[in-house]
């Protein structure tokens, strides 16, 4: 099977490429047949649609906004052509006892009009109803897919916790907000960007990677290759400490497990990008499913419970993985895509949980991923703030999510949210990735779905990057590690080191900045 790595931005401009194949993740109407069913809660919608529609318009799905009234619309079709099929069938059903035994319907009132008929006519109405009905069932099933297809695509309910409107609200801090001598950070501004710092080092490549590999991949060299190890065995081993047990995930995922997680193209720039792995037209017919690479692990766990009904005495079930991310990040190239903080590969230890199909049981493991975030970013010393995010700012997945967004000194002096940047975010999701899923449990002797709630434990090329930004000295050229993460860096408690007058490499890697990039 010829396979090739290939963007969804690029295959939706690719000429040739049917357009069903460039919606990847969108894509349910060409769910394969192996796929788990799912199982949507229709009559909720059809019972509360205004409901849906205004969850729709304050999350910015004005298409999918009219879905809940197109569905009302199917209902009332489907419910009169059953009105009708049951009229036929019970007609078709007198025809057929009538062809097998006349004899003993002829006291039946219901076939009066029959025995006037010859047996041909009989037969001739038999094989017309036949061929409505067929035609009756048919409208029944596509109005039924219908119904599905445009609940799939709607987003999750927003809980009544999250914000509404386009602005989030600062819940709290963590740590307190570093400070540089002011007679340094005017004349010395390069040295508060990670580039500049990562090539004064010499542990930052972005050349190397720009001639390998294009715009938006990288080379951790020597330490910063350790630091990421550091990174991510320190935040295992909180997570693990809370009873949080790891797992290997796959970083290949079929399609239709990402668009049942929820991630999927939400406009025509297509907001959550990700990478497809190309099929050639002769498996495309043949119905292989489409492969992509995984945006993140929660895709991977989330898959590992497809099709499976979950003993209630297993949860809550509480996972923890690292791996490799993969994502396209369409958008323009700015101050805020440089370095390390919008990258296309990067190494993620994601936290993911199923609970009983209890809010407070969801709520109690939600607060202890938030306080394993807490606790990472703490003892690293990143000046942080936690944000309850708006309405407009969730994904498809989630009913509420709180994000923590670390200072960035450079991203101040760009002007970029007054230096701050997202560096974990977690979500609570209910049942909607679980009824996608077709994850089952046993509640009170009858079968439900579990909830699921999702959380970045530690991203590490951004944390790396405020890590580098925060604990630069100008003076000594070192970089401060966190004593956290000194057991995994050889004891090291700091990175880098130069004599005072020595030439600095990251003035010239300042002027190399300014310079085009390759893509």
């Amino acid at each position: 099977m010829n396979k090739a790595l290939t963007c969804l931005r690029c295959r939706a401009l690719r000429p040739g490429v049917r357009a069903g194949a460039a919606r990847g993740f969108a894509d349910n109407g060409k769910r394969p047949s192996m796929a788990p069913k799912p199982i949507i809660d229709i009559k909720h919608i059809r019972q509360n649609p205004e409901l849906y529609e205004l969850t729709c318009l304050e999350r910015n799905y004005p298409r999918q906004a009219e879905n809940p009234a197109r569905i009302l619309d199917l209902h009332a079709r489907w419910q009169e052509l059953q009105r009708q099929g049951r009229s036929l069938r019970e007609r078709s059903n007198l025809l057929r006892r009538f062809l097998s035994n006349p004899a003993t319907s002829s006291g039946d009132e219901d076939v009066a009009d029959l025995r006037t008929m010859t047996r041909e006519h009989v037969q001739e109405e038999a094989r017309r109803l036949k061929g409505e009905l067929s035609g009756i069932e048919q409208g029944e099933a596509a109005a039924v897919s219908e119904m599905e297809a445009l609940a799939l695509e709607m987003p999750n309910l927003t809980s009544d916790e999250t914000p509404r409107g386009r602005e989030p609200v600062v819940l709290s801090y963590i740590n307190e907000r570093p400070r540089f001598d002011d007679s340094e950070a005017p004349e010395e501004p390069v040295w508060r960007s990670h580039l500049h710092i990562g090539s004064e080092l010499g542990i930052l490549d972005f050349a190397g990677a720009a001639a390998s590999s294009g715009w938006g991949w990288y080379y951790l060299v020597g330490e910063a290759a350790q630091l990421e190890q550091a990174l991510v065995q320190y935040a295992l081993a909180v997570a693990t400490r809370h009873g949080w047990t790891q797992v290997a995930p796959p970083s290949i995922v079929y399609s239709h497990i990402g668009a049942a997680c929820g991630f999927q193209p939400r406009d025509q720039n297509g907001e959550q990008q990700v990478y497809a792995i190309a099929r050639s037209q002769a498996d495309a017919d043949r119905g292989v499913p489409e492969l992509c690479l995984a945006g993140t692990s929660e895709i991977p766990l989330a898959g590992m419970k497809a099709n499976v009904t979950m003993d209630a005495e297993d949860l809550p079930m509480r996972r923890v993985a690292v791996s490799r991310c993969y994502r396209a990040e369409a958008g323009a190239r700015g101050a805020d895509t440089k370095g390390l903080y919008r990258v296309h590969e990067f190494t993620k230890v994601e936290m993911f949980a199923w609970t009983a199909p209890d809010e407070a049981e969801a709520q109690d493991v939600y607060e202890e991923m938030l306080d394993i975030q807490t606790e990472i970013l703490s003892s690293l010393g990143l000046y942080c703030r936690v944000l309850s995010m708006p309405a407009t700012d969730l994904g498809a997945s989630a009913s509420r999510k709180v994000d923590m967004e670390a200072f960035f000194p450079s991203r101040q002096q760009h002007g970029l949210g007054e230096g701050w940047g997202e560096v974990t975010s977690a979500s609570m999701c209910g049942d909607y990735q679980t009824r996608r899923l077709a994850t089952r449990t046993r509640q009170d002797g009858r079968m439900t779905f579990p909830f699921t709630v999702n959380g970045t434990a530690l991203a590490v090329p951004r944390v790396l990057a405020a890590l580098l930004e925060n604990g630069w000295d100008e003076e000594t050229a070192t970089v401060a590690v966190p004593e956290c993460l000194r057991p995994w860096m050889d004891g090291k408690d700091k990175i880098g080191g130069r004599r005072r007058g020595a030439p600095r490499a990251a003035q010239r890697a300042g002027k190399q900045d300014d310079a085009p990039e390759r893509s």
